[in-house]
């Protein structure tokens, strides 16, 4: 069966300001399979959203191969990426991305309407992905009206609305309160019980770690399984 998500050999390195390079991904290999919730957990700059960025194709990798669904990205132009991005992955960034001009309702259709869904459909959709976060009473609220939480929420709607084989998640519960978590984690849970949809969640949140499949340790650029490894 062909994974959701695959890298091997991955690496990513960026020049520094003092002249040598930064190794953000080193040598990372990855298979997550379809239905999934895969946690990586981790210290502050230790690669995690550098990696979710090489891997979703946002972020171009200096070695190795990522597939999505048995589709590699090596050699994959712009285009091309965007197509998959939108056809295939949703995501939920730390830093919201909402467009401030548009409402809530606005910003969850986006996707729908890059992925040419039919428009008599597509703002009915939106507002049940509203209403799967809890949101449904503030559709036609604008970014700025909205609590950090509330934001996240429309952030996750935006995510999961087109229903993508996969989503990746940047601190998808960090602005939010316990039960609000509690209430986004059980979505999750529940599209990849119901539908197969795959979850790669970067998290600090030890409860959100607890409620995936399995969790991934990142040190300095690497899993820490890798690490130990290599020590060993």
């Amino acid at each position: 069966m062909t994974a959701a998500l695959r890298a091997s050999g991955l690496w990513k390195v960026y020049p520094s300001a003092e002249g040598g390079h930064v190794e953000a991904v080193r040598g990372i290999d990855l298979e997550v399979q379809h239905g999934e919730m895969v946690a990586i957990t981790g210290p502050s700059g230790c690669g995690k959203t550098t990696l979710l960025n090489v891997l979703s194709g946002l972020d171009l990798a200096s070695a190795g191969h990522v597939e999505v669904e048995g589709v590699s990205l090596t050699g994959l132009n712009d285009e091309a990426l965007t197509r998959l991005r939108g056809a295939r992955l949703g995501f939920v960034f730390q830093a919201f991305n909402l467009h401030p001009v548009l409402s809530a309702l606005e910003n969850v259709e986006v996707p729908l309407l890059l992925a040419t869904t039919p428009p008599e459909h597509v703002r009915d959709t939106a507002r049940r992905a509203l209403s799967d976060v809890g949101l449904a009473d503030r559709a036609d609220h604008f970014p700025a009206m909205l609590s950090g939480g509330q934001q996240q929420r429309v952030a996750v709607a935006r995510a999961i609305v087109h229903r993508p084989s996969i989503v990746l998640c940047d601190e998808p519960t960090g602005n939010l309160d316990t039960r609000t978590s509690a209430d986004v984690l059980d979505l999750m849970q529940g599209l990849c019980a119901s539908e197969g949809m795959t979850f790669l969640i970067v998290t600090h949140d030890d409860n959100v770690a607890a409620r995936c499949h399995r969790t991934l340790r990142m040190m300095d650029g690497r899993f820490l399984a890798d690490v130990d490894e290599e020590e060993a």
